[in-house]
C-alpha cells in the first residue's frame, strides 16, 4: 500500500472513531453530602476529569448529573473522582436495578 493510501485509511479510521464518540449523561448518587458546600467540592472534582463537559450537583437530591465524552473518560473515572474528594458515589440506575 502506498503512503498516500495508508494515510487516507488512517484518517478515515480516526474520523470513524471520533464520530462514534458521543456525549453521555449519567446521574450519580452521592449519599454522603451533608452541607451546602459539598456540591461545590464534588463539582470541582468532576470538572477536573478529562472529558467532563458539565456537572450539576444537587445537595437536596444528593445527586450529580454529569455530561461527559465517553471516548475520553468512563463512569469509573467519575466515581473515582468523587471518592477521592471524600464523597463516594455510584450510578443512580445501578441503585434502582439492584432493588
Amino acid at each position: 500500500m502506498n503512503p498516500i493510501r495508508l494515510a487516507a485509511a488512517a484518517l478515515l479510521l480516526t474520523a470513524a472513531a471520533l464520530a462514534q464518540a458521543a456525549p453521555r449523561k449519567v446521574t450519580l448518587t452521592v449519599p454522603t453530602m451533608d452541607c451546602d458546600t459539598c456540591p461545590i467540592t464534588i463539582r470541582v472534582a468532576l470538572m477536573k476529569v478529562p472529558g467532563v463537559q458539565k456537572a450539576v450537583v444537587s445537595y437536596e437530591r444528593r445527586t450529580a448529573i454529569v455530561t461527559f465524552d465517553d471516548a475520553k473518560t468512563t463512569l469509573a473515572a467519575l466515581t473515582r473522582a468523587t471518592d477521592e474528594a471524600g464523597y463516594p458515589s455510584f450510578e443512580a440506575e445501578a441503585a434502582t436495578k439492584s432493588r
